[in-house]
């Protein structure tokens, strides 16, 4: 069975002079363009495809990686509005439609929205929505406290930051647990700090410190690292700034501290900490 929107492990039928021809099951032949067909490829091959809707409506078959399939999020560029929506680059020749009334807010040229990719059940066409709370979902239940998850950023609140949370549940990430600059669509580890009664899921950078010094070590590392190797939190900072950048005591930031100046991974000065 072939997915639109989806990668597919497809049969080559019958090698023409603009491509060849994969066989679509229901769908019939797909055209595989020749710019994408290897000149070593011959009828009775399996080609890994991705599987989409042209400008024209037909369904075609192409070796291009897009930025996102059908199921997924991705932080896409808009290169073109008219009065059918916004048009994003999703890497493939035909852009990704995001519909006026999938957009949030108006989306504008130049600029990048976190969207939801989706196929529109009747036309079969795929397209995006900037609505991701009307696709991925909000109870966290299934997930467990310091579970490692994988997270996106999508947006800014009054409390932090919104993220995606393994590509299926939205979170929030609460200030006092970014030690670093984010960026709208990052992608980046993190852990569930906790499940709500409602079911909404509170997030964090970083393991439980408190549980693994070794990986607050890596934390520290990573926060020198994303500021140029230095940090004015040192063993004599006040207890609030360093609970405030990474959620501990200073107790355990000292003795993590004096595990990386054991290790030489890093030189302790009167006013800063840097990376060696």
């Amino acid at each position: 069975m072939v997915n639109i929107g989806q990668y597919n492990q497809l049969q080559v039928v019958k090698k023409v002079d603009f491509g060849c021809y994969l066989d679509g099951g229901s769908f019939g032949n797909i055209l595989l363009p020749k710019k994408y067909v290897d000149k070593d490829t011959k009828p009775g091959d399996t080609i890994d495809v991705f599987i989409y809707l042209d400008s024209e409506d037909r369904i075609v078959a192409t070796t291009l990686k897009p930025k996102a399939r059908v199921g997924e999020c991705a932080y896409l560029k808009v290169v073109q509005t008219n009065r059918v929506g916004a048009f994003l680059d999703w890497g493939l020749p035909k852009d990704l439609l995001v519909p006026f009334n999938e957009q949030q807010k108006p989306m504008q040229q130049g600029h990048s929205y976190t969207v939801y990719v989706y196929l529109d059940q009747q036309s079969e066409r795929i397209a995006a929505s900037s609505w991701l709370e009307n696709h991925l979902a909000s109870d966290g239940k299934i997930f467990k406290p310091k579970q490692a998850v994988e997270l996106m950023i999508y947006a800014r609140s009054d409390l932090g930051f919104k993220a995606i949370v393994d590509g299926t549940h939205l979170g929030q990430l609460y200030e006092n647990e970014v030690f670093r600059k984010l960026h709208y669509g990052e992608k980046l580890a993190g852990y569930i700090n906790n499940v709500r009664d409602d079911g909404r899921i509170d997030l964090s950078l970083y393991q439980a410190a408190h549980l693994s010094r070794i990986g607050l070590a890596d934390q520290i590392l990573a926060y020198l690292k994303a500021n140029d190797g230095v940090s004015s939190l040192t063993d004599k900072s006040p207890p609030q700034d360093i609970y405030d950048t990474f959620g501990i005591s200073k107790s355990v930031y000292k003795k993590t501290l004096g595990l990386l100046y054991k290790n030489r991974q890093i030189k302790i000065e009167k006013d800063r900490v840097t990376i060696l």
